[in-house]
């Protein structure tokens, strides 16, 4: 099990150093750095004096040296809009991503496993051909479309729900959380159920397809011939091992839900991660950018590694076939 770990890890680290070049390549690419320091007035000469003092000149390796070890003590640069450390604009955009993935995580998981468990159990009856169908259409529809009909109904029609913003955002540590307060419940719902739709439905059918399979397994024919209870057979012998899966695909979904941030935070014009990254595209923040993606990238890598570590903890066939 050590060395199952010890390889996940190693090979997390990798896919950080990869992410780190891109983050370099981005900022090399991106703006120039003399432009925001000096402005258009200074010499040729002055400018290249000071590109000789930022190393500026020096080979690229040299570069790429310098901001590994930057990035290691967690200086990304200065973004050039908010005039402040880059890392500090993430760390304080972050909570509002965090929280909307969250709140998602939840409507997720609540409604896509007793869903998925009763189209599993009851494959031919109406509202488990009803949940198939409505799947495919929720898949169909990208998250941007299902936010801005949602503001339609929600918001313009009813009245109901507010269309932008956090709402009521209170302090506790040094995280600003709307989820204590009614007004910040408010702001979230209709995000974090936009967001939760692409996922929601492939959730649904993963569970679904999964437990039909286990349900096929000899063990299962083996429990229904002792005469065990139908919730027992179902919930204790066959959801059990229906989890192992879903927690491999649910690993690497919450990445891709923080990355779909993007789309939602812009429609719902939710002050996260997503919004900031769109804003810093606009203004070519170059640091912000790389920020971003270091961050944004970091999660994802330490998540998946995460859960492979538990996938490999509940079934030890994956770890023992790891160390061969």
């Amino acid at each position: 099990m050590i060395a199952f770990m010890i390889r996940r890890i190693i090979q997390a680290l990798i896919v950080i150093i990869i992410i780190s070049i891109i983050g370099f390549a981005i900022k090399q690419s991106v703006g120039d750095p003399l432009r925001e320091l000096l402005g258009i007035s200074v010499s040729a000469e002055e400018r290249e004096e000071f590109r000789e003092k930022l190393g500026l000149n020096d080979p690229w390796y040299i570069q790429y040296g310098r901001f590994l070890g930057d990035a290691a003590r967690g200086d990304l640069g200065t973004s050039m809009f908010y005039k402040r450390p880059a890392t500090e604009v993430i760390l304080e955009k972050a909570p509002a991503t965090l929280e909307l993935v969250f709140v998602s995580s939840l409507i997720i998981i609540l409604l896509s496993v007793p869903l998925g468990i009763f189209s599993a159990i009851k494959p031919n009856a109406l509202f488990s051909r009803f949940l198939m169908g409505g799947s495919i259409v929720g898949v169909s529809i990208p998250v941007f479309l299902t936010a801005i009909m949602m503001v339609y109904i929600f918001s313009i029609k009813l009245g109901w729900l507010p269309s932008y913003g956090r709402g009521e955002v209170v302090m506790v540590g040094g995280w600003g959380t709307g989820l204590l307060t009614l007004d910040g419940w408010k702001h979230i719902l209709m995000p974090s159920v936009a967001l939760s739709s692409i996922m929601l439905p492939l959730f649904i059918r993963l569970i679904r397809s999964e437990m039909m399979e286990v349900l096929e397994a000899e063990y299962i024919k083996y429990a229904w011939a002792k005469g065990l209870a139908h919730k027992r057979v179902w919930f204790v012998h066959a959801f059990k091992n229906t989890l192992l899966p879903v927690i491999t695909v649910g690993g690497v979904q919450l990445g891709v839900t923080i990355a779909f941030t993007i789309l939602t935070e812009t429609v719902f014009q939710w002050q996260g991660l997503g919004f900031m990254f769109m804003e810093a595209v606009e203004r070519s923040d170059a640091p912000l950018l790389v920020a971003y993606l270091m961050f944004v990238g970091i999660v994802m890598v330490g998540v998946n590694t995460i859960v492979d570590m538990i996938y490999g903890l509940v079934n030890p066939t994956i770890r023992i076939a790891g160390v061969k």
